[in-house]
């Protein structure tokens, strides 16, 4: 008969015991330090940014990876400032907005800390109507290639609708500062009707990996939120310059999951960071070739819309370090007068360069507050609906 299993955990797989499948789990893909022994674990931790003016009808959302040029940290991001609040694609106009990034530029801010930014104006804007992308320029990311910087951005050319449909394009310059040229075209575009990507582009985060450019990008196998389909999963296009041709992975979706796109390169491979929508959403996950990725740990309060700084994004060295901190977005709530997108900063500790234990920590506890927020607490409507089911469905405990 077998004994029971030892108080003090074992650091390695016990082979004189018969495991269950969640023990052998824990050491076959886990670790028997839980996440304090987990490379690919951290929280999160959070902090309001200086140099960002709080206007009505002016959201900031979508940031860039931060790079860091001679000193000073740059990041591009979505700018709106319309007349009005979204008021959706059948009432908006050529001056109000259907959704919080339609009639968008890309602006840029630079930082010395990464705490306190100086916002220093449009990067790249939308060219007159009728052009390609007059409607909105937005989502932004950064891509530095033999001199030259370029911006990934969605471009929308329509009022932005149902599907949210549009491909990505580029615009370049020689210096982080501008000015910036439109290339006028798309880069990589939906896919065909019957596509899983058919449905969008979003999200454009290019790294340099294996000598060429692997931009990661969101696509929609669902058609709209709450269809019968996952609604987000990631692939990847792979060119050998910024203005492509680009070749999308024959084994797209590469993650099955994630809102936003977030990588970095780690290790021999790239790490990528999966939140918000999907079955293995809130999850760090790994690829050593870049296309195979693998769920290395689960997430606790994962920053929205990422944008991390990765210094190495474009060494292509094949010993990736990780990441420390980015920026990212907060929607609003609606529960008050301000409804725009802001700016935030995250930290973290998913850097092979750094050990900070605090960000180890698991089993987070949150305050009443949390748990009765607007998005949390239970509506009244709702509250009426379930003592109708509940009157209607429950029944008396029994004994057997």
């Amino acid at each position: 008969m077998q004994t029971p299993f030892p108080a003090q955990m074992p650091l390695e797989k016990p082979r004189d015991r018969k495991l269950s499948a969640a023990m052998a789990r824990l050491y076959d893909v886990w670790n028997p330090h839980e996440d304090r022994g987990n490379e690919f674990f951290s929280n999160f931790k959070y902090s309001q940014l200086e140099g960002f003016s709080r206007e009505a009808n002016v959201s900031r959302r979508d940031p860039s990876k931060v790079i860091r040029i001679d000193g000073t940290y740059y990041v591009w991001y979505t700018c709106r400032r319309t007349e009005g609040p979204p008021v959706g694609h059948e009432k908006a106009t050529d001056a109000i907005p259907s959704v919080d990034w339609d009639l968008a530029d890309i602006w840029y801010a630079t930082s010395k800390d990464g705490f306190c930014w100086e916002e220093q104006g449009p990067a790249v804007t939308r060219p007159p109507k009728g052009g390609f992308g007059w409607r909105s320029n937005c989502t932004p990311d950064i891509l530095l290639w033999k001199g030259k910087y370029y911006l990934y951005h969605q471009a929308y050319s329509a009022v932005i609708q149902g599907g949210d449909s549009c491909p990505v394009t580029i615009a370049w310059a020689d210096s982080p500062n501008g000015p910036w040229t439109r290339l006028g075209r798309p880069v990589v575009s939906p896919g065909n009707a019957d596509d899983w990507d058919c449905n969008c582009i979003h999200d454009p985060f290019p790294l340099i990996y294996k000598g060429k450019i692997y931009m990661y990008y969101k696509g929609s196998p669902g058609q709209k939120r709450g269809g019968a389909n996952i609604i987000r999963a990631q692939g990847v296009a792979i060119a050998d310059r910024p203005e492509g041709p680009y070749e999308k992975s024959p084994l797209n979706p590469v993650l099955n999951s994630g809102h936003e796109t977030c990588l970095w390169p780690y290790k021999e491979g790239i790490a990528a960071l999966v939140s918000l929508d999907g079955p293995e959403k809130n999850t760090v996950q790994y690829a050593p070739d870049g296309i195979h990725f693998e769920m290395k740990s689960l997430l606790q309060v994962p920053p929205v819309a990422p944008g991390p700084f990765v210094p190495d994004a474009f060494a292509d060295n094949g010993d990736g370090r990780g990441i420390s901190w980015g920026l990212c977005h907060i929607n609003p709530d609606g529960g008050g007068s301000m409804r725009e997108s802001i700016l935030a900063r995250f930290d973290c500790d998913l850097s092979r360069d750094l050990h900070r234990p605090i960000f180890k920590h698991n089993n987070l506890r949150f305050e009443e507050s949390t748990y009765f927020q607007r998005v949390l607490q239970l509506p009244a409507a709702l509250r009426k609906q379930i003592l109708k089911e509940q009157d209607r469905v429950d029944q008396n405990t029994v004994s057997g």
